[in-house]
């Protein structure tokens, strides 16, 4: 029998780190910190519900992240 996969989590970062940072220096940094998962959205963006283990979200306003949170 195949043995079951352990999902891969999501790395040890805080959200709150990425505030104030341009948002292609934000993202390079997600990415090398192990987040699967980038998304930049504009202010007030419509966005499902599903949370997604691994992703890491900014909101960006005028090249700047103002807001991140997982999921």
């Amino acid at each position: 029998m195949a043995p079951t996969p352990t999902p891969s989590g999501q790395p040890d970062d805080a959200p709150e780190t990425y505030v104030g940072l341009d948002a292609d220096q934000a993202e390079r940094r997600a990415r090398s910190r192990g987040w699967t998962t980038v998304r930049s959205l504009p202010p007030g963006s419509v966005i499902t519900m599903e949370y997604l283990e691994g992703r890491l979200n900014f909101e960006v306003d005028g090249g700047t992240v103002v807001r991140c949170w997982t999921g």
